[in-house]
């Protein structure tokens, strides 16, 4: 049984922008039907593992939900989540009012970075990113869920805790991380630490890098790029891909310190995270 819900679209969002912002469409339990554009997501409520599909319907989101007894708000405060339909961007295009080379972002309703459901999943996901290709990124990521989520879902921290290093090591092929999976989820699932808190943390943004830094495995780059995720686009993220796109852009190919890349960006203050980003990633949108 498939039940509809929608969701009434907010100005400035292009659904097509938001779920290619960057590469979390590719990682389970995302799916994405490019054909019909359809984003696909399995829900984890509970003990229940709930499927849904996501795409536009006019200026309205529909959402076909597989079963019943499901809870509806719930659903679609998590589609709303994901998507970052409540997100307040108006900051990002007044910074780059003007600007020849990113008059686009504007103009395509873009720089939604599409989340997880949760901070957790989200940073157990980064982690995966650190050190390694792409490829091994998904298939570490595929494992989690195939092996440790419930029907499709991702795995909880419970379910991450109730394994040891090896299991990470053979069955997940987590390598160096393998400990620090199961540190993390110990201590979420014991309460010592609650990543959904960053989400509405007053610490300053650099202080809340520092709290995500205490997480084995989290370093300068992984730690901006969960703070994007949590809101707060003030650090960059430099990671290998993007210091060469910069190059290529800006820098007629040739490589230079980080220090010119930061001096590139500050003038767009607080945006600038969000803004190197876009600028990198105009070819995925346009």
């Amino acid at each position: 049984m498939t039940q509809a819900l929608y969701i009434t679209l907010p100005e400035h969002f292009n659904f097509r922008s938001t779920v290619y912002s960057h590469g979390w469409c590719e990682l389970a339990p995302f799916g994405l039907d490019t054909e019909n554009w359809r984003l696909s997501y399995v829900f984890g409520h509970g003990n229940a593992a709930i499927p849904v599909s996501v795409y536009e319907q006019g200026r309205r989101l529909r959402i076909d939900v597989e079963g019943d007894g499901f809870d509806k708000q719930q659903i679609i405060r998590d589609v709303r989540h994901i998507l970052r339909l409540d997100d307040d961007l108006e900051g990002l295009y007044t910074s780059i009012a003007g600007h020849e080379r990113l008059g686009w972002v504007a103009q395509k309703g873009a720089g939604r970075l599409l989340r997880s459901p949760t901070v957790f999943e989200d940073l157990v996901k980064t982690i995966c990113t650190t050190n390694c290709s792409w490829g091994l990124t998904k298939s570490m990521v595929n494992n989690l869920v195939d092996k440790l989520g419930e029907s499709g879902a991702f795995p909880t921290p419970g379910a991450m805790a109730a394994v040891d290093p090896d299991f990470y090591r053979d069955e997940i092929r987590a390598g160096y991380r393998s400990p620090y999976f199961v540190e993390l989820a110990e201590a979420v699932a014991g309460g010592k630490l609650d990543p959904e808190s960053w989400l509405t943390s007053d610490l300053s943004t650099p202080e809340l890098k520092k709290e995500m830094k205490k997480v084995k495995g989290v370093g300068d780059y992984a730690a901006e790029n969960l703070l994007k995720l949590v809101g707060r686009y003030d650090g960059l993220a430099l990671d290998s891909w993007l210091r060469s796109q910069f190059y290529k852009n800006h820098n007629k190919q040739k490589p230079c310190p980080d220090k010119k890349i930061e001096r590139h960006y500050k003038k767009f203050g607080q945006w600038r995270g969000l803004v190197i980003w876009c600028d990198m990633t105009e070819k995925w949108i346009n």
